[in-house]
Formats: structure tokens, sequence, C-alpha cells
């Protein structure tokens, strides 16, 4: 399969386009973002996150086999995709979906800097994406927080997973305890809100929609709290 980006707008099962507004300003952002995203996401190891340890957790977490096809849901620049690629090889499929057409261009230019020929890229809103019909694993990484549809977003994903497969999210959250509560509106905005983060999109909880559409079979909080990773199993079929 060759890269290419496919704009959802133009896509068969195509649907209604997120809030004018909201998706404006995340592509605005993201816009101005794009060239220096993957710098910029190094500096929250200064603050102590370990995201590039917290994506490898995740990934594993998928338990792919060899020739799996995943969707990666908000893929930015692509940071996933050389996790993705060690799991599921060069006979499996990586589709890549994000709202922004820059951050997209920085995900192509990784992709041909590395001679990948199994990526496919998608512009589209996550809330109106059409999943494939069946897919072996659904990944996302500090991008659900931002969607105001999660919950269906989830559901869309449930229904396309194939059995015994899995749906990981890591994202940020709203951590408990009264120190890290007290803490958390200046932790949103040093560590989510370069990236179009809110201590508002921080209380959602799409944890609650895995468990909801899926079987939860693990959720492990990260960063004192400030940050989850949860896996969503859709259950084997009956013999």
């Amino acid at each position: 399969m060759s890269e290419t980006i496919h704009n959802r707008v133009d896509a068969p099962d195509g649907g209604v386009r997120l809030d004018a507004t909201d998706s404006s300003r995340l592509i605005s952002l993201y816009r101005r973002r794009a060239k220096w995203y993957d710098r910029d996401a190094v500096f929250l190891y200064l603050a102590g996150f370990r995201h590039g340890a917290y994506r490898k957790r995740a990934i594993q977490s998928l338990a792919f086999n060899t020739g799996d096809t995943v969707v990666d849901l908000g893929c930015g620049t692509g940071l996933n995709f050389s996790r993705l690629q060690e799991q599921v090889g060069p006979r499996g499929t990586i589709i890549g979906v994000d709202l922004t057409d820059a951050m997209l261009a920085e995900a192509s230019a990784r992709i041909a800097a590395h001679g990948w020929s199994n990526v496919e890229l998608i512009k589209s809103d996550a809330a109106v994406y059409g999943f494939p019909k069946a897919v072996d694993g659904i990944l996302s990484t500090f991008a659900l927080t931002l969607v105001p549809e999660f919950d269906e977003v989830i559901r869309n994903g449930a229904l396309a997973l194939l059995p015994g497969k899995r749906f990981v999210i890591l994202d940020f959250k709203r951590p408990s305890g009264w120190f890290m509560n007290k803490a958390a509106p200046l932790l949103a905005k040093i560590l989510t809100g370069p990236f179009g983060g809110t201590i508002e999109m921080a209380a959602r909880k799409p944890w609650e929609s895995l468990e909801k559409h899926l079987t939860l079979i693990q959720f492990t909080n990260l960063y004192f709290g400030g940050a989850y990773f949860a896996v969503g199993e859709k259950a084997q079929l009956s013999d």
C-alpha cells in the first residue's frame, strides 16, 4: 500500500463535521505548531512527563500480531508509527487519522524518510471518521480528550474491532488527591495548553466509554494521576 492522504469530506461514508469553531481553533493551533510539534513534545520530559515510555506501553498493550491492521486516531506527525511498525511489520497496515493537514504533512514526510509503504493517512474529524469494517487494533494517544464526541468515536471503533482485539487510549485526565487537584489548572496549562487541552477537557472520562462499549481490561494511572492509559477488549465470539 502506498501512502496517501484522503480527505474525509470526500470519503464515501462521509459525515457532518464537528462544530466549526472548535475545529477551526484546533486546526489553526496545530498548523502553527506542526513543524515544531515533535520538538515541543520532547520538552514535556523537562516536567518529568515520559510520553515516549507511555506511548511504548500503550502500543505494547495492543498485543498485535504481524500483519495486523491498526487505526491511529489523532496520529499527528506520526510519532507512534515507528513503534507500530515494530508490532505489525511490513505486511501490516497503519491507518493514521488526523484533523489537521499540516500535521499530516509532517507525518507524510516521516513516512517518506523511512520508506514505509504500508501507511495510509486520512484527514478527518475523529467524530465522523468511518472505521474500516474489521480492524485489529485502535490507538489514540493524547487526542480523544480533545473530542467532545469521544463516546461516539469509541462506540464506532468498538463496532469495527474484530473479536478479541483492543482499543487503547493514552491521554491526560484530571488527577485525584488534594495536592494534585489543586495543581491541576497549572499542570493543564503547562502540559496540555500548548496542545489545545484545557482543564475542562481533562475532566472527560473516555475510559468509561471503553468500559461501556467493550470490556475494560486495564486502567493504569500515570504521572501522579494526571494521565492514564486504558485498554478495552472486544469479547470473543461464543462457540
